[in-house]
């Protein structure tokens, strides 16, 4: 596992079959994100069975073949989506075409699982929820830093004891390193990715709507910039956005792409949730100057403070449940409104963004 590249970082959980081998065989179509790689590792550790993979270039096929030996290479997109036995679609296509692809999977009567950002507008959102209506299949999305992130299901787990009482706000920081020589160019260009808050504000969109406990919100303000990367104009290194949720709890989050090369991992992600009664933070992957192992929880309430490490000792209970959802019918893992509904405020984020100009743009080079 990379640490030093989010985009090729790919957890590894605890291994907790909840299907027995043969139950819930799937596949991998489109191999543009690295994200594809904690995608399959969460779905086969609680239990999944990767079947097949397709992608049109030959060095992303080769690599994933050789991660996952057992793959069986398709000649086309086509010959999954005909493959009775396939169960699920794992997805990290080029985010604008991330939609379009789960629209011909539910209609090959599979389920689709795709990385975040699911969608990069909102018609997308829209043509989505019509069809998951009419298959009643699964669309879920990889919001990998909560969902694959320890120390933020634990999070969730002491939330819903009432060990902070009634969450009243919350503050997300995303810091991401750019690593800009290893990107694609799509990656530099919104019309493609879709914009920073839509992109890696995503995941803090649903951090704040999980840990709340909110159905909605609204958008007071955000902002988009591009401060560092002068060479490619288009590019967006930062956002924030302030929002309010139905249920009166408060949010701001800040998102960038300056980690510095000094820090020991891809970025310093940390959530901070205020309560009634107490107040927790996280600090997912890493303790700066303490401990580079990631997945520290602090907790402060009536009873005192504790501090608490927590990898390999909680799990990522959301992939089992997914699979569960999927066979069964139900929604235990995450609802479908409440997937649409952190991928319909970020875009809407993104694009009611103020555009700050810069006096000045340094290079990154």
């Amino acid at each position: 596992m990379d640490k030093q590249d989010g985009m090729n970082y790919a957890p590894k959980g605890l291994v907790n079959h909840i299907v027995e081998k043969g139950e819930f065989p799937f596949a991998a179509i489109g191999l543009d994100h690295g994200h594809i790689y904690g995608m399959c590792n969460g779905l086969i550790e609680a239990g999944g069975e990767l079947v097949a993979v397709y992608d049109p270039d030959p060095n992303k096929l080769e690599k994933f073949c050789t991660t996952y030996p057992n793959v069986i290479p398709a000649a086309s997109e086509e010959e999954i989506l005909k493959n009775p036995s396939i169960k699920l679609i794992a997805a990290a296509n080029i985010p604008v075409d991330r939609c379009d692809l789960g629209l011909r999977v539910l209609d090959a009567g599979k389920h689709f699982f795709v990385d975040k950002p699911g969608f990069t507008n909102l018609n997308q959102i829209g043509k989505a929820k019509k069809k998951t209506a009419e298959t009643e299949l699964k669309w879920g999305i990889y919001y990998s830093e909560r969902l694959h992130v320890e120390s933020a299901v634990f999070a969730g787990q002491l939330i819903e004891e009432g060990a902070i009482g009634r969450v009243i706000q919350v503050t997300g920081m995303g810091p991401h390193r750019a690593n800009p020589d290893s990107r694609p160019d799509w990656f530099f260009d919104p019309k493609y990715y879709g914009g920073i808050l839509c992109d890696i504000g995503s995941h803090q969109v649903e951090q704040f709507l999980y840990y709340t406990g909110a159905k909605d919100a609204k958008v007071l303000h955000s902002k988009v910039a591009n401060y560092n990367f002068k060479k490619y104009p288009k590019f967006e290194d930062y956002g924030d956005a302030t929002l309010v949720a139905d249920n009166g709890a408060t949010f701001y989050f800040r998102v960038d792409w300056f980690t510095p090369d000094g820090l020991g991992t891809w970025g310093d992600g940390r959530v901070f949730i205020l309560g009634t009664d107490g107040y927790i933070e996280i600090r997912k992957y890493i303790d700066i100057a303490r401990e580079n192992q990631g997945d520290h929880l602090y907790l402060v309430n009536h009873q005192g403070e504790k501090q608490y490490q927590l990898s390999g000792k909680v799990g990522c209970p959301f992939f089992g449940e997914f699979i569960l959802d999927c066979l069964n019918g139900t929604e235990n893992a995450m609802t479908q409104e409440h997937a649409f509904k952190a991928a319909s405020l970020c875009i809407e984020a993104q694009e009611k963004a103020m555009k700050i100009e810069t006096a000045e743009r340094l290079s990154v080079n």
